[in-house]
């Protein structure tokens, strides 16, 4: 009797904790459904080795773009202008490399025109003082004109240099195979596993040594089973097709950076504090409009690595490059658990939000869902996720 009283109240005690973080693990839920559903309804289709290749480098573009766009709506501001920056400097890319320039030359200046760009958008909003929103729209409408003109030549720019069109459409050698699968994916797939465990558990502790909130250990715990389970996936189905492609690489790479960069430096901290309560940072001694000009011009260098993504994905540019990009990062945000109110959020949680807004996309192509009725499906998943938010938040005020 005493042991089933116990089990009840254990099984309260871990309801209760996974609601009251159910902001932490909401967006992987969401994910796992997803796959599931879509992959009962195409009768299996989803979770082939070449769709889940076709997928990850379909989300690429869009998570580098969401990452840069953390920082920006942890501050509580936006930027509409990502999309059209994005389409302006793929569109230079393709010039430049036509016109014979090296690849990697090429990249550098293109991310350097999204830094350049990010710096002048941030300049106005934080030195100047004009809203985001205004400075932004503005520069979405900018961006779209420069995209006309690099394009309207040609209409579509075509692009041959292999080097470049490998970066969202070429894979890592496999180096050697095990019964038929890539085995340089199933080692990078057990290196990540690892040192997602190791990141993890070490954040914890600092969070602890500075008693900050730290997750439940049951759900900590369940958090990475869950990421170890889902990399395992992941790898053992790439694995059996091309296996890691670079996008994987890239995206990765940009994430840990930035993961490192909020969860380890000062740096993130004023980025967290600035959006948390501006007033109070300013108070404590935080440059504020410094934090807000360094978020733009690190949203203008995503969404130059984003166009470059995207280019190289589809081999040219055109004239419609861009289109509903900032849309879809913005999404990914909010479903990865970014606050409507400012400082909360976490890059690698809105890049699992990128995930899901493509899966939807892929998901519904594959079911020969149109157009039309993908846009009203996102947009009904991404006002449930903003009002989730705000439901939960006032919860916690009542609270």
């Amino acid at each position: 009797m005493n042991e089933t009283k116990q089990q009840v109240s254990r099984g309260k005690e871990i309801g209760s904790l996974l609601l009251s973080n159910v902001r932490n693990y909401a967006m992987y839920v969401m994910l796992a459904i997803i796959f599931i559903v879509f992959n009962i309804t195409t009768n299996g289709s989803f979770l082939t080795a070449r769709n889940i290749t076709n997928l990850v480098n379909q989300t690429g573009y869009v998570a580098v773009i969401a990452v840069g766009m953390t920082l920006i709506l942890i501050l509580q501001q936006i930027d509409l202008s990502v999309g059209y920056l994005a389409g302006f400097l793929g569109g230079v890319a393709a010039v430049l490399l036509n016109r014979g320039i090296n690849v990697f030359l090429v990249v550098i200046l293109v991310m350097l025109g999204g830094a350049v760009l990010g710096l002048l958008q941030g300049t106005i909003v934080g030195k100047l003082g004009v809203p985001a929103f205004i400075t932004t729209l503005a520069g979405q409408f900018i961006f779209r004109g420069l995209l006309t003109l690099v394009t309207e030549r040609t209409g579509t720019i075509r692009i041959s240099n292999e080097t470049f069109t490998s970066f969202s459409n070429g894979f890592i050698p496999s180096g050697f195979m095990i019964n038929g699968r890539h085995g340089s994916a199933l080692v990078i797939g057990a290196i990540a596993i690892v040192t997602v465990i190791i990141s993890q558990v070490n954040e914890r502790k600092d969070l602890k040594k500075y008693e900050f909130f730290v997750t439940p250990l049951p759900l900590f715990i369940f958090q990475l089973l869950f990421f170890s389970l889902l990399i395992s996936a992941l790898t053992y189905v790439l694995s059996g097709y091309n296996g890691i492609s670079w996008t994987i690489i890239v995206v990765a790479v940009v994430t840990a950076i930035y993961n490192f960069m909020l969860n380890k430096m000062k740096l993130g901290r004023y980025i967290y504090g600035t959006g948390g309560n501006r007033e109070a940072a300013e108070l404590a001694g935080v440059n504020v409009k410094k934090i807000m000009v360094f978020a733009f011009i690190s949203v203008g260098l995503m969404a130059a690595l984003g166009g470059i993504l995207y280019t190289s994905r589809i081999q040219s540019a055109t004239p419609v490059a861009g289109s509903g990009f900032e849309l879809d990062a913005i999404a990914s945000c909010y479903i990865g658990g970014v606050s409507t109110s400012g400082g909360v959020g976490k890059v690698i949680n809105s890049v699992v939000g990128a995930f899901v807004i493509m899966s939807l996309t892929n998901g519904l192509n594959l079911m020969g869902v149109g157009i039309s009725y993908q846009y009203i499906i996102k947009g009904v998943i991404f006002i449930l996720a903003v009002a989730f938010d705000v439901h939960s938040q006032g919860k916690k005020v009542t609270a």
